[in-house]
């Protein structure tokens, strides 16, 4: 009797361990661990699911590729729109359908086929020597202008960021007119495109350049550094197109892996990362711009003052990535 009590308790025992097991979950992300960790923790202490995360700068999608039906990944979090498509383009993600996800995250900012969501936004701005120009009101067509001939710095062309915003100004120009602008910037540069979105605000502090394009969320970052601030400090924020179509967003996001083993859990953890409390702490932390209409940017976010983004949907800059890598090289933008 003594050994089939014993028998019996190691297996509930191993039960409840199966159990312990199923309440989990694996992420991969593209996101720093600063950033998410706080927010994931939360999400195992309101539903006792624990999280797994992997971070990685690159390959995740070549990793779930290569690792097939026996991935252990559930959620993919990306910290940009092209990582998004490539995990589309691969077939690597699957729809979700939550009633929840779609109350939190506005239509432009959400896939028509529901396999992925955005999570953040942050705008394309466009920064001004406050010693040189001034703040400035400004489109990103004005980049073309030959007033600004040797005066503009930028990243390479082929970085994601300003992919998508050709892409958007392919969306909204036609090919033809989007390529004649994109030669007359071209035209305006300073110097050849290099380094990253702070490197060019450095460059304006430093009088290489006059304008600078980077992201929003940059400038929270370098106030934030105190080898950097000075930078931040020579710079006005300036979000373009404001009297008309409204500024250039790009996007962070969310994707179910489409062999996902947890994908009841995975749905509610994308479920409470579009709920108030999550948005406001990616807010917070990254200074960046919530998709959720119902979350207030940061204090600091929110002094940079209000702005009209640009309503075209997000994944219309997915249609013309192609054509806009194509006319980057075309006009040999990078060189």
């Amino acid at each position: 009797m003594k050994l089939l009590k014993s028998i019996a308790i190691l297996g509930l025992a191993s039960a409840a361990g199966l159990v312990n097991a199923a309440e989990s979950l694996t992420v991969y992300s593209y996101r720093q661990a600063f950033l998410v960790d706080p927010i994931l923790e939360k999400f195992t202490a309101d539903t006792g699911v624990k999280v797994n995360v992997v971070f990685a700068k690159n390959g995740i999608a070549e990793r779930i590729a290569r690792e097939g039906r026996l991935s252990p990944a559930d959620v993919v979090l990306t910290s940009d729109f092209s990582r998004l498509m490539e995990l589309v383009d691969k077939d690597l993600v699957v729809p979700v359908e939550s009633d929840v996800i779609n109350s939190n995250i506005p239509e432009q900012y959400r896939s028509p086929e529901s396999d992925w969501y955005a999570l953040t936004q942050r705008v394309r701005n466009v920064y001004s020597s406050k010693e040189r120009t001034g703040k400035l009101d400004i489109n990103y067509e004005d980049l073309a202008n030959k007033e600004y001939k040797g005066k503009i710095c930028t990243r390479s062309g082929k970085h994601p960021y300003n992919i998508a915003l050709v892409a958007s100004m392919i969306a909204h120009h036609g090919e033809a007119e989007a390529k004649t602008w994109l030669e007359g910037f071209k035209a305006n540069l300073a110097r050849k495109p290099q380094g990253n979105d702070r490197a060019q605000v450095r460059a304006v502090k430093e009088g290489l350049c006059d304008i600078a394009i980077g992201n929003s969320y940059y400038f929270g970052k370098m106030l934030a550094d105190p080898n950097q601030k000075s930078w931040a400090d020579a710079v006005y924020l300036n979000f373009p197109n404001q009297d008309n179509r409204g500024s250039h967003v790009n996007v962070s996001g969310m994707a179910l892996a489409k062999y996902s083993p947890n994908r009841e859990n995975a749905v509610k953890l994308m479920e409470f990362l579009t709920s108030d409390e999550a948005q406001k702490a990616y807010a917070e932390v990254n200074m960046e711009y919530p998709v959720n209409p119902s979350v207030a940017p940061s204090e600091l976010v929110a002094s940079w003052g209000e702005f009209k983004s640009d309503s075209l949907p997000i994944h219309k800059l997915a249609e013309y990535n192609q054509a806009a890598i194509k006319m980057l090289d075309e006009v040999r933008f990078d060189l």
